[in-house]
């Protein structure tokens, strides 16, 4: 499995400490496999509390969870020798679900989905960079909306990690020239999603993705929005040469 850029954050120590408690209590927990390599990560963290916190944490994760997890095909040679030196083996079944946590903390469900963007804008503005994450990842659609484009690298992350983050939703984020240019990279680099055209043709005509990116995708366009891609004036110049090639190879 690909790091994803949440954990990069933590791996490079580039996580606040408020964050990095969060993350050893198991609450900053996206995805299973965030949520236990993150844990290991902050068993080396050089705040003693967290450390302990992260321990604390990782023995209260069920050992039929653990095992079960462990045993899936994406997991990590690094991450299943780390366990089983501390006893814990792959089971001869992997668990079927990596779209939730191995262990959740008990929290009120505080993020409502009906609410409009003014209100959701004077909620966020009130947050603190802890509850920032927490509603990238659990929050309503309007959150990850707005949450997308903050300018705190770490929140675009854990939207684009948020298990609630829908085909639609990514496909929407790529069309978005207000988004970052990491913000459309951790898009294109997704496997599963650029499986998708749509996404993957929405990331060609957003003039801030990275023009490498685009060279590569438009091979795979078809030829009505190839047309359109060679007369594009919002994407950059080499692209839409490369398109026009593209298609006077195609007739030739």
């Amino acid at each position: 499995m690909a790091t994803s850029a949440l954990l990069e954050f933590f791996k490079r120590g580039e996580a606040a400490r408020d964050v990095r408690l969060l993350a050893a209590q198991g609450a900053l927990a996206p995805r299973a496999y965030e949520q236990l390599s993150i844990l290991v990560v902050l068993l080396e963290d050089p705040d003693p509390e967290i450390r302990l916190t992260a321990q604390d944490t990782i023995a209260r994760i069920p050992p039929a969870a653990l095992s079960g997890f462990l045993a899936r095909s994406e997991v990590t040679d690094s991450l299943r020798e780390f366990f089983a030196a501390r006893g814990i083996v792959p089971a001869d079944v992997a668990s079927a679900d990596d779209e939730a946590p191995l262990i959740e903390t008990d929290e009120p469900d505080e993020f409502a989905e009906d609410e409009d963007r003014e209100s959701v804008q004077q909620k966020l503005s009130a947050m603190t960079m802890p509850q920032k994450l927490k509603a990238a990842f659990k929050g309503s659609k309007e959150m990850r909306v707005i949450l997308v484009r903050d300018p705190n690298k770490m929140i675009c992350a854990a939207v684009m990690s948020s298990p609630k983050l829908t085909t639609q939703e990514v496909e929407a984020i790529a069309r978005m020239a207000s988004v970052s240019e990491d913000v459309l990279r951790m898009v294109g680099a997704n496997r599963g999603w650029m499986k998708n055209y749509k996404i993957a043709s929405a990331l060609t005509r957003n003039p801030k993705t990275p023009i490498a990116m685009s060279l590569n995708i438009m091979h795979r366009l078809n030829d009505k929005d190839l047309a359109t891609l060679a007369v594009d004036r919002n994407v950059p110049e080499q692209l839409r040469i490369a398109a026009k090639k593209k298609i006077s190879a195609s007739r030739a």
